[in-house]
């Protein structure tokens, strides 16, 4: 079957793995069709041996781009013909509707049997995206010890600190020695399977602090911990924001961080990875909510759904246009007497919107990461009215010169110089002012402040160029 497809290098290939003799990519990293078809028709002849072999030795990404370059019907299939050999956790790395078909059709044994294998804060990630019968049904088929805990990281809010952590971590009593604390690691047998730092606590697991692995190995055993506990290391609360979490990895350049509750218990641990995923999320949310998609759009989604989204700001964008275009019909007398106008009128509108986009997008970042504040705003502000009016002078010649040109007109490029330097001064404040406005009543900046942006440089834009013209040429 796969010894047809001429996927492996030449020479002998007796002692190379399956992934050396089916390579899944190739060298710009994107999936072989030939691998695909090679996984597919293994799934349709039920090649277990294949499957296992090669799905045990891809990396969970690697798995998650496997299953949705297949067939919808053959995903299914690939995990029930691979069984334990499939690490659930390549759900996590699949578009929502993807996930969310895929744990619909499998068995509920099945996942209940995938979810026990996860890091428990991957097996979270898994089951938040299920309705609360489903996720009752597979919790009902864990250990109660397993059970409890994924249940009370699924009671934290949405996007906190208490649903992104692990709750697997290494915790000792503050009077033990390096020597005890590495005997510790050495015996027990149900560690993390990654760690960065292990931490003290008292009787009733309160927080005492933290004690890096390289202080630790750097130690010799007879040292006591309390001389390597790090008191002040930088913890987070299981309420605290996943933003601020990731703010805070960047800041202190952290690459684990203890969560706590509101008894300063230790009940958690969030790491670099975990902030990796949170920040690209967070990047794909704001980009997306810039354009008026919603956050949950996927690739994977049918037209359908995909046009119901966008629809909503559609609706409003059209509806901001209309008002916009109100502008012109105040001017509907000028416009008739000066062709012209018509003609350069959305040149204005346009190019003043270009310019707030661009001042916008800086904004709306520099608020979500606070960089934008109090303190600076009023700087920032000034700073960008004089680059509006910096690039409005110099607009203003440009198209000044070009309306003169074309229309053969003096006065015509005065006028539309003015114009210009009026909208790019109103683009760049708008663009600054608009987002912080909305920041301040707590409406999200990267949501609104588009339409209303474009709505105030299509507005100023037409009534000024308008405006202008029908004062210098006596337009009636």
């Amino acid at each position: 079957m796969t010894d047809d497809l001429n996927l492996a290098p030449p020479g002998d290939t007796a002692e190379l793995s399956a992934l050396d003799r089916f390579p899944m990519r190739d060298e710009d990293g994107d999936i072989r069709p030939a691998f695909v078809e090679a996984i597919s028709h293994a799934v349709q002849v039920a090649d277990t041996g294949f499957l296992k072999e090669i799905v045990g030795e891809l990396h969970e990404a690697d798995l998650g781009d496997l299953i949705e370059a297949l067939e919808p019907d053959e995903r299914v299939s690939l995990i029930e013909l691979t069984g334990a050999d499939f690490d659930f956790s390549a759900l996590n790395e699949v578009d929502d509707s993807v996930r969310e078909e895929l744990l619909e059709e499998l068995e509920t044994s099945t996942v209940a049997e995938g979810v026990r294998e996860l890091d428990s804060d991957d097996a979270v990630e898994l089951l938040e995206g299920m309705d609360e019968e489903d996720q009752d049904e597979i919790l009902d088929k864990l250990p109660p010890s397993e059970r409890v805990a994924l249940e009370r990281s699924l009671e934290y809010p949405e996007i906190s600190a208490g649903r992104r952590m692990q709750t697997d971590f290494i915790a000792v009593p503050p009077d033990w020695n390096v020597g005890q604390a590495i005997d510790y690691m050495r015996d027990t047998e149900d560690l993390p399977e990654r760690f960065y730092e292990i931490y003290a606590v008292d009787q009733w697991q309160r927080w005492q602090g933290a004690v890096s692995l390289d202080a630790l190995l750097r130690s010799r055993r007879p040292i006591p911990l309390a001389e390597l506990i790090d008191e002040d290391r930088r913890r987070v609360s299981v309420n605290d924001d996943q933003e601020e979490v990731a703010r805070l990895f960047g800041k202190y350049n952290l690459v684990a961080a203890p969560v706590v509750d509101i008894d300063n218990r230790l009940v958690g641990v969030i790491t670099i990875d975990d902030v990796v995923d949170v920040i690209e999320e967070e990047a794909d949310e704001d980009l997306k909510a810039l354009g008026g998609v919603t956050s949950d759009e996927e690739l994977s989604d049918s037209f359908w759904s995909i046009a119901k989204g966008r629809f909503n700001w559609l609706i409003v964008n059209l509806a901001t246009a209309f008002l916009a275009s109100s502008v012109l019909g105040l001017f509907e007398g000028q416009l008739e007497q000066m062709v012209a106008l018509a003609v350069l009128a959305p040149i204005v509108a346009s190019q003043g919107g270009n310019a707030a986009t661009q001042t916008m997008t800086v904004a709306v970042r520099a608020l979500a990461t606070r960089e934008l504040n109090p303190n600076n705003a009023t700087r920032v502000v000034i700073r960008e009215g004089l680059v509006g009016l910096m690039n409005g002078l110099a607009f203003a010649v440009i198209t000044g010169i070009a309306a003169v040109a074309w229309f053969k007109i003096p006065a015509l490029g005065v006028v539309i110089g003015l114009a210009m330097l009026v909208n790019l001064i109103a683009g760049a404040l708008g663009g600054i002012l608009i987002p912080m406005v909305l920041e301040k009543v707590k409406a999200d900046p990267a949501v609104a402040s588009g339409t209303f942006v474009t709505t105030v440089t299509d507005v100023v834009g037409f009534f000024s160029f308008l405006g202008i013209a029908t004062l210098w040429f006596g337009l009636k």
